[in-house]
């Protein structure tokens, strides 16, 4: 019943809206609801509002000049974002290019070399600096472009976050570049200064030996035709005959101890060499005692060494060492016999200790044993900060060449006599000291 007369209702409300005919449009529509039983049972109509069609025109143009302004803001951070991305490519070419031209292929350390002065600033510092500065301004140029970002989005306009993530890993890339450039100054400002140094202590030291030879040339040599032309006598096994060097030896890394040594003491030469600092009185000692072979101690650790000059005749010995690894090499009349390693390995020789010849040291500079002292003649005992090549230690054991020591060198100023019956007397021609004269 209900729904019969919602019907009824329905062709009432439409047959009163049809227009007769001929009559005019008033703009007016009419709708129908159904209304409950209970309610007013009337057709209740609802009007629409009419439209002002000039308000309608006015209301899209302004839509559309927001739109355009909200375009054109769009397109002016786009070109700045553009701008900066280009510079900043634009930097990295640059960069990249640098690196090209510097570490070329086709270019040798030898032209690299030609125009030092123009290539290499002065101060690695600068470098720092110029580049540091750079950073600063990248970092200030983003950090505006963020403002721009932040007021983008007050205004309604959108900032692209591809642009802004591309600014952000072209930035990391500039850093990582930054930081390698200055590990690399300052590895190669490190190794300049290492080489410099490292040049400055030779040079020094090879001064200081020409100048003591100059000085004794010029003093003479006392009864010696050249100031090394001298020997040591050590007639007899007792604890007061003995030399001493009165320099001492600077802390070295590897070091060459050459000799001319004649002896035929037994059983065991003895001790022809010792070096003493203080709490190590066993810092480098060259002994033979008993029946043992010759011994080659350095901080108190031990090597035996090949080397046989009991006959009573000259023979040139020489023994090289460094630190590292303990390698040591023994040369006998210019020929090597012997070698090996782990011999008080990566241990530095150190420095301000005493230089005994003839006796082995059990206090630095004293308490000597009869026992271990050394029987027989010495000469031409020269020490180096190197490892000499074999071509040197063959040339002074053949007679061809003379070399003194860069840091002990063999001159009779240097050589100081203690005990009585102990003496420097003239040495041999070199060639009546070969083995086979």
């Amino acid at each position: 019943m209900l729904f019969l007369l919602c019907g009824l209702l329905c062709v009432c409300a439409l047959g009163g809206g049809q227009l007769p005919s001929g009559q005019a449009d008033d703009g007016k529509r009419y709708i129908c609801r159904a209304v409950p039983l209970s309610g007013d049972s009337s057709c209740p109509v609802t009007l629409l509002p009419e439209l002002n069609a000039g308000s309608q025109e006015e209301e899209l143009r302004n839509t559309v000049m927001q739109l355009r302004e909200t375009i054109l803001q769009q397109k002016e951070t786009i070109a700045k974002q553009i701008g900066t991305i280009n510079e900043l490519t634009t930097k990295l070419s640059l960069c990249a290019s640098t690196d090209d031209r510097k570490y070329d292929k086709g270019a040798s350390w030898g032209k690299e070399k030609q125009n030092t002065m123009g290539d290499v600033p002065r101060d690695p510092n600068d470098s720092i600096d110029s580049l540091g500065k750079t950073m600063q301004g990248l970092k200030d140029r983003l950090e505006n472009l963020e403002q721009q970002h932040l007021r983008a989005n007050i205004s309604g306009a959108s900032f692209p976050s591809e642009l802004r993530d591309l600014l952000q890993r072209r930035l990391r890339e500039l850093e990582k570049q930054l930081l390698k450039k200055v590990s690399s100054l300052e590895e190669e400002k490190s190794m300049l200064s290492n080489a410099t140094a490292a040049y400055r202590l030779k040079t020094e030291s090879t001064l200081s030996a020409l100048v003591d030879r100059i000085s004794e040339l010029e003093k003479g040599g006392g009864d010696f035709k050249s100031p090394e032309q001298f020997k040591l006598c050590l007639p007899q096994r007792t604890n007061y005959l003995y030399g001493r060097i009165t320099k001492s030896l600077p802390e070295m890394y590897a070091f060459t101890l050459c000799m001319w040594i004649k002896s035929s003491a037994s059983p065991g030469i003895g001790t022809p060499f010792s070096y003493g600092v203080p709490g190590q009185a066993n810092e480098i000692v060259l002994i033979e005692w008993g029946n043992n072979p010759i011994e080659l101690l350095i901080n108190d650790k031990v090597a035996q060494l090949p080397l046989e000059v009991r006959d009573g005749r000259w023979h040139h010995i020489c023994i090289s060492w460094t630190t590292r690894d303990g390698q040591w090499d023994a040369y006998q009349d210019g020929k090597k016999l012997g070698t090996g390693d782990n011999l008080a390995a990566w241990h530095p020789i150190k420095p301000g200790g005493v230089i005994i010849l003839g006796q082995e040291q059990d206090v630095v500079g004293g308490r000597f044993d009869a026992g271990q002292a050394f029987v027989g003649e010495l000469s031409q005992v020269n020490i180096w900060d190197r490892v000499l090549k074999p071509v040197e230690v063959q040339s002074m054991a053949n007679c061809s060449a003379y070399v003194p020591g860069n840091v002990i060198s063999w001159l009779a100023s240097n050589v100081e006599v203690f005990g009585r019956g102990a003496f420097k007397r003239p040495l041999e021609v070199c060639e009546e000291r070969l083995p086979n004269a």
